[in-house]
């Protein structure tokens, strides 16, 4: 599945842990937003792994699933990423 990965965090050190997480997961395509294919077994290991890091009274995790068809009614203005995470694409 598509995600598209928003947080705002409080704390420097949180935000770097929780960037340096995500970053392993999808693409980083603004400042606090992510693109990122998951399966099942991903999206548990990610969320247990953020309710770690993140403080529930102060900071804020987002998943939004994409369906194909919203993916490609997105409309992009300014400068956009060289890459595009893609769900049919394998990374080996």
């Amino acid at each position: 599945m598509f995600y598209l990965v928003c947080y705002d965090i409080v704390s420097d050190t949180r935000r770097n842990k929780v960037s340096k997480l995500l970053e392993s997961y999808g693409l980083r395509v603004q400042k606090s937003v992510f693109e990122c294919v998951l399966d099942e077994k991903q999206y548990e290991s990610i969320s247990k792994l953020l309710m770690r890091l993140v403080n529930r009274r102060e900071d804020q995790v987002r998943f939004y699933p994409m369906s194909a068809h919203s993916r490609c009614k997105v409309a992009v203005v300014g400068t956009q990423p060289e890459f595009s995470v893609d769900d049919a694409a394998f990374i080996v």
